[in-house]
């Protein structure tokens, strides 16, 4: 996997290096307040989906395309980790939509907070809501602080965002090296703070509440387990957090033990936005779809990312997941604005990563179906491979601005598309 994702990575980037595009130092700012008499089509989430979702929308040269994003700069999710840990800045972790969106792609600044479907509208915090023939949701994740944990709420600290991440690197950079910094959960994003905080000589507990990095087979457990060891992070994995104090953690058995910060990654949730627009969703809060990703309540909404189930494939809430699902959502809208019956939805995973402070990494190979294989990858080669994704995120939403319907992916043995570098959920 590492030779031949790393191959996919930088072949497409020799490939697109020299061509002339709309990004970057050669983007036009989007047009605002333009009057179109084509399809409206309004895309609300400005993350790694809705982003090229809506750049893939441009395939079609009459469709009018609006983002919706809360922020001016789309956050980077795989690097908040580095943010929180002090390892990245702000810049480093942000982009500027002006050199990511295509041209014909307006972004409005604003906060959707109800979708009409009857009127096909977009209810916006402030502004005139946004009217709509179809709607790509793609409104992302966001972090999950149970209730039922006692103090959780007040005093632990969660990095699924931006501002998450910054009020947590503020409270870091003031503490002692020896002060303990707890980590609460045990998957990617918690396993990849707490290696981050190591390297920067902190002192960290990384508690578990079960297994160590649970969707990883046996042997890629230990090979985490090993480093996280050697850097000096107390793994407590049959250990679960019951209450968070102000400098201190309870644990199921009474223990009480000192935490003079507690960071929680222990779960993600996702906005509210379709509950409470009346669509149907799963328990989570995600948009319940059919297996062309279009919601299973009205035909003129489709779901792309971390905040969408399909009836076509179990959707693991990574970034591996973003770029399928977005050109899926697109190309279904497309479809649909043809009088054309869309096409289902299929992905095949090949492997996720999970990063090990700056210079390590464990890849985990991995069925089709998501379920972990016996063979990983540890050590550096992972570690660049993980790098070239970051980078590689970023890269192909330029890439859909410059050539709307560039993204392919690994749908299985019965497709010839090529296989997608694989990207873990790692900001979660």
């Amino acid at each position: 996997m590492a030779c031949v994702t790393l191959k996919v990575v930088l072949s497409h980037l020799r490939r697109d290096r020299d061509l002339k595009g709309m990004t970057g130092h050669n983007a036009r700012t989007p047009e605002i307040g333009r009057d179109t008499r084509g399809p409206k089509v309004v895309v609300i989430g400005g993350g790694y989906a809705g982003t090229l979702a809506a750049n893939r929308l441009q395939r079609r040269a009459d469709v009018d395309i609006t983002l919706v994003n809360a922020r001016p700069t789309m956050v980077q999710r795989l690097q908040l980790h580095r943010l929180a840990a002090g390892t990245a800045d702000a810049d480093e972790v942000t982009a500027d939509y002006r050199g990511l969106l295509g041209a014909r792609v307006r972004l409005v600044v604003g906060e959707a907070t109800r979708i009409d479907t009857a009127a096909r509208r977009v209810q916006l915090r402030s502004g005139a809501p946004l009217e709509y023939d179809y709607l790509i949701y793609a409104v992302g994740s966001t972090s999950a602080v149970p209730e039922s944990v006692p103090g959780a709420a007040e005093f632990a600290y969660p990095m699924a965002d931006f501002e998450s991440a910054q009020r947590l690197r503020a409270v870091v950079d003031e503490l002692p090296a020896q002060a303990w910094i707890t980590v609460v959960g045990a998957g990617l994003t918690g396993i990849e703070i707490a290696a981050e905080l190591a390297e920067q000589d902190r002192t960290v507990s990384l508690v578990c509440g079960g297994r160590l990095a649970p969707a990883f087979g046996e042997p890629a457990r230990r090979s985490i387990a090993a480093w996280l060891t050697a850097h000096h992070v107390a793994v407590l994995e049959d250990d679960s957090v019951v209450e968070v104090r102000p400098d201190a953690v309870v644990f199921a058995d009474g223990a009480v033990r000192p935490s003079a910060v507690t960071v929680w990654a222990g779960g993600f949730g996702v906005p509210q936005l379709a509950a409470a627009s009346g669509l149907s969703t799963d328990a989570l809060g995600r948009l319940r779809t059919d297996d062309t990703l279009t919601s299973v309540d009205d035909d003129r909404i489709v779901g792309a990312g971390d905040a969408v189930t399909s009836s076509a494939t179990p959707l693991r809430m990574s970034c591996y997941a973003a770029a399928p699902t977005a050109a899926t959502a697109a190309d279904t809208v497309l479809s649909r604005l043809d009088g054309a019956e869309p096409a289902p939805f299929a992905l095949a995973y090949v492997g996720s990563t999970v990063g090990l402070g700056r210079r390590a990494a464990v890849a985990q190979f991995t069925r089709a179906d998501d379920s972990p294989l016996r063979a990983h990858l540890r050590g550096r080669i992972p570690a660049l491979i993980k790098d070239a994704v970051v980078k590689g995120t970023l890269w192909s939403i330029r890439r859909e601005a410059r050539k709307p319907g560039a993204t392919i992916w690994y749908r299985g043995r019965r497709s010839a598309a090529p296989a997608p570098v694989p990207e873990p959920e790692t900001v979660r």
